[in-house]
């Protein structure tokens, strides 16, 4: 039975348990079981390398815990009958591995091996509720997974695909799951090399990394040393929110040689502080998929800068990684709907950020369907380097291939399709300057634009600032009236006091001291309430001219704001990144809302062409009867 068949086998025999409900349980028993296992083989390869260096191997869990002491078969029999199996799973095996000691995980190799396998088991759970059931899983498992089978390891990332692909269609649990040809595509373009830092901060399953590892893999050679070899798992970093996507990305890492996967982590990337990020974060390389449609809750993301704040998670994930993740020269690839590419608001301000601090050289406009069943949603691949602004935006708008009309579980996207972007990318080194605009690649000149847009919008944002000061320096007027009968109201000195603080504000006007303009209108504004007379009357005046003031910063402010979204207008549709092929040939749209829209453009073309019409023609009699009377 090859493996493929082996693991839906054994999601038979799950379906028959009545403790496993649902798809989603059934992959998270499979997936704990088979860490389990694969753990147990690492364990037996471990023990042939420290026999090796004349060394005894330890193992970091209990005795009791380790598959081969519980669930492997000896003699063709199981270890623990069926009836008595459940209880033991339950209570001895999770327990033992949830409360081992992982203090100083830190500087210690093996109890960071202790650590990863109890994170893993942290929030897992035994559904099976049948004993014989498990044993027939453990049964299937053992035939299936030999490392000391050279075909078997070599196909072993063959079956975790297999789960992988089940995962995709199983429920929301598809979001963990990027197609293979999408991540290797992305890592070879990124580029890592020995030496590199390599992260996903949403890796899910572990997609991305894994195709990091087997890029980092391909660049060994026989002369290469045992530090370098090494180097690969000092290399990889990654985060993941929830449990099912982290246990299987541990055990992807595992099954790609990561002895101690430790830089796995299991946390909400998106909940660490603000602040607390440091330049010790910072990454050579970024690949990642992060969820995007979805929303974070409670504080998460409350203490993000107020121009960027946000909780929806793709746009808090992109403003990270440009503001704190990736070094100066870093290199990124980024999987993000076309939403992020025409929003607005907030979009604005991140795109903001990330073309004024990142080269975004490139967008790969992936075609529907890519992320099917999971999701329809339009997305894009977005590749930048951190350290100088964006000059020059490539797209390239990924065609189908011949015959097809959508992407789906059966005909996935394969990475032969992006053979073409491969041929006519280029070098970031030279600015991309091989490349070639076709009827599916074009660039977009977004200095020249920024700069322009700037330009048209400087003298509106001017004069906003201008308007701004004015009511600024009205309202401080006001103030000083106000602040002028404070404790005077009913003091029998109000007109001798006014007359003191008039004289000193002509003293100012003499000497120069301050604005002109500005102590003017609170002479003007004191002198009139000298001249009332009684007290009631002085402060009736002085209310006046404190309103007349307010009425006066408002109209500035609202006209300065008028002026602000004037010039906002002109500059910040430059970053609507959703531009569409101008090379590509029109095609026709049956789409009924698309047909109005081109309706009524086409009737206000027409309306506006009769009006000319009549101005011209208007104009020419006019000229005709004129020369008429001159006869």
């Amino acid at each position: 039975m090859n493996l493929s068949s082996t693991i839906k086998s054994i999601q038979d025999i799950m379906r028959k348990d009545d403790g496993v409900d649902g798809d989603a349980q059934r992959i998270g028993q499979l997936t704990w079981m088979l860490f389990l296992k694969i753990f147990d083989q690492r364990e037996e390869e471990w023990e042939d390398d420290a026999k090796d260096r004349g060394e005894t191997y330890r193992s970091p869990l209990p005795e009791a815990c380790r598959w081969r002491n519980w669930a492997k078969y000896k003699d063709g029999k199981p270890q623990i009958a069926p009836n008595e199996l459940i209880d033991y799973v339950n209570g001895t095996v999770f327990p033992g591995l949830k409360d081992m000691n992982i203090e100083g995980a830190e500087n210690n190799a093996h109890i960071a091996k202790a650590k990863v396998v109890r994170e893993v088991f942290v929030d897992s759970n035994n559904y099976m509720k049948s004993g014989t059931l498990m044993l027939g899983v453990i049964e299937k498992l053992d035939e299936a997974i030999n490392f000391h089978d050279f075909t078997t390891r070599q196909h072993l990332g063959d079956i975790y695909e297999q789960i992988l692909n089940d995962l995709r269609s199983a429920g929301n649990a598809g979001e963990f799951y990027t197609p293979r040809a999408i991540t290797q595509f992305m890592v070879q373009r990124v580029n890592p090399q020995l030496g590199e830092t390599v992260l996903d901060p949403a890796c899910g399953t572990g997609g991305f990394l894994a195709a990091a590892i087997a890029h980092l893999s391909g660049q060994l050679t026989d002369k290469s040393s045992p530090e370098q070899k090494k180097s690969i798992e000092a290399s990889i970093r990654g985060f993941e929110k929830k449990q099912l996507p982290h246990l299987l990305c541990t055990t992807n890492m595992l099954l790609h040689g990561i002895d101690v996967p430790s830089q796995i982590e299991h946390r909400n990337t998106l909940a660490k502080a603000w602040n607390e990020w440091s330049n010790n974060d910072k990454v050579d390389c970024l690949v990642t998929n992060p969820p995007f449609g979805g929303m974070e809750q409670g504080s998460v993301g409350s203490d993000y800068p107020a121009d960027v704040r946000t909780r929806e998670t793709a746009d808090m994930f992109l403003i990270l990684i440009v503001r704190k993740l990736l070094k100066d020269g870093g290199r990124c690839a980024v999987v993000l709907p076309d939403g992020t590419l025409f929003g607005e608001g907030v979009k604005n301000k991140i795109k903001e950020n990330l073309l004024k601090e990142c080269n975004l050289h490139t967008i790969i406009r992936l075609p529907n369907g890519v992320f099917n069943p999971y999701t329809s949603i339009k997305s894009n691949l977005l590749f930048f380097t951190k350290g100088k602004p964006t000059e020059t935006i490539w797209f390239y708008e990924h065609p189908y291939p011949e015959g097809y009309k959508s992407y789906s579980k059966t005909k996935p996207i394969q990475l032969k399709e992006f053979e073409q972007e491969k041929a006519w990318w280029g070098k970031e080194e030279d600015d991309f300057a091989d490349r070639q605009e076709s009827e599916i690649a074009w660039k977009v000149d977004f200095k020249s634009i920024k700069e322009a847009a700037e330009a048209k919008a400087k003298p509106y944002w001017d004069k906003a600032e201008k308007l701004k000061n004015e009511a600024s320096d009205t309202l401080r007027q006001r103030k000083y009236l106000t602040d002028t009968l404070v404790g005077r109201r009913s003091s029998d000195d109000l007109k001798q006091l006014l007359t003191v603080q008039l004289k000193d504000l002509e003293s100012d006007l003499k000497n120069e001291t301050g604005s002109q303009e500005y102590t003017l209108v609170l002479i003007n504004a004191l002198e009139e309430a000298i001249k009332q007379g009684s007290n009631q009357k002085i402060i009736e005046s002085m209310e006046s001219a404190a309103d007349d003031l307010k009425k006066s910063a408002e109209k500035l402010q609202s006209q300065a704001r008028d002026e602000q979204a004037a010039g906002d207008r002109i500059y910040w549709p430059i970053y609507n990144l959703d531009i569409k092929n101008p090379n590509a040939p029109e095609a026709e749209s049956h789409d009924p809302d698309e047909l109005l829209i081109k309706y009524k453009q086409l009737l206000a073309d027409i309306e506006e062409t009769q009006n000319l019409l009549k101005d011209e023609l208007a104009a020419a009699l006019a000229h005709h009867f004129e020369e008429e009377e001159q006869a």
